[in-house]
C-alpha cells in the first residue's frame, strides 16, 4: 500500500542559527556536503517503494517551485505543496485533513535520512497502533557518534532520543496532535514533557522507575490513540540539524 509522506520543512523564524549560516530564510535549504537538506530527504523518500505522494509543508512554495530538482519533482506530480501552519504539530494537524490516514511524516532537516531507516521503520509499526514514534537507544546513538550530544527522554528500561520518524496510522491518531501542541515548545526539556503525564508519572521518572511502556499506557489514555513506538538500530536516525554543530558533524559524515 502507498503511504502518503509530510515533509516538514517550515522555517524557524530569522534567528534559526542554521539558516542564518547558510544564509537562507529556510534551513531546509542549507546545503550539507554541497546538496540541499530537503533534497538528501526528498531522494531518500522517493527510493522507498511504500512511499507514495510526499507533501512538503513550507511558507514559500516558490523555494520548492524553483528549485530544479525539485520542481520536476513537483510538475510530475510525485511532490505537492502544503502551507506551513507555523509550528510543526498544527502543520501535521493541517496535512492530516488533506491526506487523512495513514501518514508518514519526517523533518527536512532529517539530512542523513537514507531510505533503508524508513524501510525499516516502516516494516515495524506495530500493528495495534495509532500513532508512532521512531526512537534509538543512548548506547546505539553514542555508538554510531560518539561525539555528538543528543536530548534523551531517560526511562527506566533505557535512554532514548527522537529519530524525527512518525507514522500517523488511524483517524484516531489526530488525539495524539493535541499533546504534540503541549510538548513541541518543550522538547528540548525531557522532564517538563513527562509532566504531561501526571504527578504519578513525574513521581516514577524522578525516581527513575518510569518505563517507556508505561510512558505510553498514560499518553494513549491523555489522547485516545495507542502509542508505540519502534526502536530504531541505527543511531545515526537520532542525528538532525539543529545548531552549527550539527550541520559541522552532518557535513563531515556525508563527505566520507
Amino acid at each position: 500500500m502507498s503511504i502518503p509522506c509530510l515533509v516538514l520543512a517550515g522555517s524557524r523564524g530569522p534567528e534559526d542559527p542554521v539558516a542564518k549560516l547558510g544564509g537562507v530564510s529556510h534551513k531546509a535549504f542549507v546545503p550539507v556536503a554541497g546538496i540541499p537538506m530537503l533534497v538528501r530527504v526528498v531522494r531518500a523518500l522517493v527510493a522507498v517503494p511504500e512511499i507514495g505522494t510526499i507533501a512538503i509543508s513550507i511558507e514559500r512554495p516558490e523555494l520548492v517551485r524553483d528549485h530544479p530538482e525539485l520542481g520536476l519533482l513537483l510538475a510530475g506530480g510525485r511532490l505537492r505543496l502544503l502551507a506551513a501552519e507555523g509550528s510543526p504539530s498544527r502543520s501535521v494537524a493541517a496535512a492530516l485533513e488533506a491526506l487523512g490516514t495513514p501518514l508518514f511524516v519526517t523533518t527536512a532537516d532529517h539530512a542523513l535520512l537514507q531510505p533503508d531507516w524508513v524501510q525499516y521503520f516502516l516494516n515495524h509499526l506495530p500493528a495495534d497502533a495509532d500513532v508512532c514514534a521512531g526512537l534509538a537507544r543512548s548506547e546505539v546513538v553514542q555508538a554510531a557518534v560518539p561525539d555528538t550530544q543528543r536530548t534523551y527522554l531517560r526511562f527506566a528500561d533505557g535512554h532514548f532520543s527522537g529519530c524525527n520518524l512518525f507514522a500517523f496510522r488511524t483517524p484516531a491518531a489526530r488525539g495524539a496532535v493535541e499533546i504534540w501542541r503541549q510538548v513541541e515548545a518543550q522538547r528540548k526539556h525531557p522532564l517538563r514533557m513527562i509532566r504531561l503525564l501526571g504527578p504519578l508519572a513525574v513521581l516514577r521518572f524522578l525516581l527513575g522507575r518510569l518505563t517507556l511502556a508505561a510512558a505510553l499506557r498514560r499518553l494513549g489514555r491523555l489522547t485516545g490513540a495507542r502509542a508505540a513506538v519502534v526502536e530504531m538500530p541505527q543511531g545515526l536516525a537520532a542525528v538532525d540539524v539543529d545548531k552549527a554543530a550539527d550541520l559541522e558533524l552532518a557535513e563531515r559524515l556525508l563527505s566520507r
